[in-house]
């Protein structure tokens, strides 16, 4: 039983940690990654779709992005939902492509980028340790329940925190990792 809730919240600490992989890879650095503008909203046929859902996006050079629609009549939302983002990009639309370029990252710019990067890891840090409090109130319910004894509590809450503490420290590499990559010149 107490297993059986270390594996479930290891499975809900990990979705954290792929989210907030998935969540840092939007995060501009110094180079250029489609993954930085491919969740942008784009206004297509009176509904709200994703940038990579109507258009291929690929990286020609270091520091460009080249947006290729698969319906040429989209070009103009495409390059509205760009100009509406916080990105800071000015698209260069040639009627059959948009076309990205990515200006180097002054020190001011990527000092704020760290700073988002931290929040967005304290923010893992914090549903980390939720996953954590939720896990020790089901398994305090069990004592209580007298499904599991005393002894099997203090073991299990041990387990609890030394999954939280390895958690907690992959959060920390994935923030170094990036921190890294977005000061690098």
């Amino acid at each position: 039983m107490i297993n059986e809730l270390i594996r479930d919240t290891k499975g809900r600490m990990q979705n954290t940690l792929d989210v907030l992989t998935e969540d840092l890879l939007g995060i501009r650095t110094g180079r250029a990654s489609p993954a930085l503008i491919e969740k942008l909203q784009v206004q297509y046929y009176g509904s709200e779709l994703s940038l990579i859902q109507v258009a291929t996006i690929s990286v020609p050079e270091s520091r460009q992005l080249l947006v290729r629609p698969f319906d040429n009549s989209s070009l103009k939302a495409i390059e509205k939902a760009i100009l509406a983002s916080d990105l800071g990009l000015t698209p260069q639309n040639d009627g059959k492509v948009i076309r990205l370029n990515l200006p180097p990252l002054t020190e001011e710019r990527r000092r704020d980028l760290v700073k988002m990067v931290n929040n967005r890891l304290e923010d893992a840090r914090v549903s980390i340790r939720n996953v954590r409090r939720d896990s020790l109130k089901e398994l305090r319910d069990f004592e209580k329940e007298k499904l599991i004894s005393e002894d099997e509590l203090h073991i299990g809450e041990n387990q609890l925190q030394e999954l939280t503490d390895e958690m907690v420290e992959q959060v920390a590499v994935i923030g170094k990792r990036k921190e890294e990559e977005i000061m690098e010149f």
